[in-house]
């Protein structure tokens, strides 16, 4: 019995090895990308590459949670879970307010900034879903992580189809419908994560 709770311990620490080298990379690279992205997307007056540089700060933050909750008791994951979707729901606000002064402007974004970052930020956000792909069905906490990384590669693949619209059509339409587009689908995943944390919660509660 001893000698399999000992393999079982093991087993865990090297998880949670794991898991804290791969959310220490993805943290960095999110970083690196909001900083970029959001300097270029106020250069370019583009909405959807701000959307996406916010997105980008908020996943760093959660990631950052999410290194914090691996070192805790598994009540912290849930907790954890709880203030990420809370942080996802805030910057898919931030973004719908930030569409609405956009749209009595009268900006054109420079599309050819959003495609060249928005690639970019592609790249990256693919590197950081691969790399969480395999720990996404771990915990709720990890779970959570993968589900930003996911949200990203959409969202940057929605920039990509913005900015070509933009040069496509010389209007500013496409950048907003994008931009609100990915404010939608974090609200979404805010409201999913939430949901989960607070039924995990109430399960460990009960116990």
């Amino acid at each position: 019995m001893k000698d399999c709770c000992d393999a079982k311990a093991e087993e865990l620490q090297k998880l949670r090895g794991s898991q804290s080298r791969v959310l220490w990379i993805v943290f960095a690279i999110n970083l690196l990308m909001f900083a970029i992205e959001f300097g270029a997307g106020v250069w370019a007056r583009s909405l959807a590459l701000t959307a996406d540089s916010l997105d980008m700060l908020g996943d760093a933050t959660i990631y950052a949670l999410s290194l914090y909750a691996i070192a805790k008791n598994p009540i912290w994951s849930v907790r954890a879970a709880f203030l990420k979707g809370s942080i996802m729901g805030l910057f898919g606000l931030g973004v719908l307010a930030g569409s609405i002064h956009r749209t009595l402007t009268s900006t054109l974004p420079q599309a050819e900034a959003m495609g060249a970052v928005s690639f970019l930020a592609l790249v990256a956000n693919l590197s950081c879903a691969m790399l969480l792909f395999r720990h996404r069905g771990d915990d709720i906490n990890m779970r959570s992580t993968w589900l930003c990384s996911r949200n990203d590669v959409i969202a940057n693949v929605g920039v990509l189809a913005a900015a070509l619209g933009v040069a496509v059509t010389g209007s500013k339409w496409p950048d907003l419908v994008v931009g609100v587009a990915i404010a939608a689908l974090v609200l979404k995943s805010s409201w999913s994560v939430i949901q989960e944390a607070m039924a995990a919660l109430a399960q460990k509660t009960a116990r």
